[in-house]
């Protein structure tokens, strides 16, 4: 089992930024890809950006490049989230992911852990 915890959100405004942090205990060595996934009211859960663990590459949705950074502290297991230039559509919960398989990926079904979200809200 390996637990997700997920801190960082809150509100901001446009333009400005928020870093997300998503430590991880329990059977850590299962966990070789970490995913950021997010949600808005009435609408799907969607890829954000994953990271695999031991390598560092990264892959991210096209919404996001180059204003959003995943990047991981081995060291700490943990994961974060840097988001800068936030729009009021980044409003979302935002949920860490992770699977035991190294090769990123970027569906819900990949993953097999969950963090419980933590709200992020971007005001106009």
């Amino acid at each position: 089992q390996v637990q997700l915890v997920e801190s960082g959100g809150g509100l901001v405004q446009a333009g400005g930024s928020l870093r997300l942090s998503c430590a991880a205990s329990g059977r850590t060595d299962s966990s070789h890809a970490m995913g950021w996934f997010r949600q808005a009211p009435g609408k799907e859960r969607e890829f954000v950006a994953t990271i695999n663990w031991r390598l560092g590459s990264t892959i991210y949705a096209d919404s996001v490049k180059g204003r959003f950074t995943i990047s991981r502290d081995n060291a700490k297991n943990t994961v974060y989230l840097q988001m800068n230039s936030l729009k009021p559509e980044d409003t979302a919960v935002y949920y860490c992911a992770s699977r035991p398989i190294a090769t990123m990926a970027k569906t819900e079904r990949s993953y097999d852990y969950w963090g419980q979200g933590t709200q992020v809200t971007v005001s106009s």
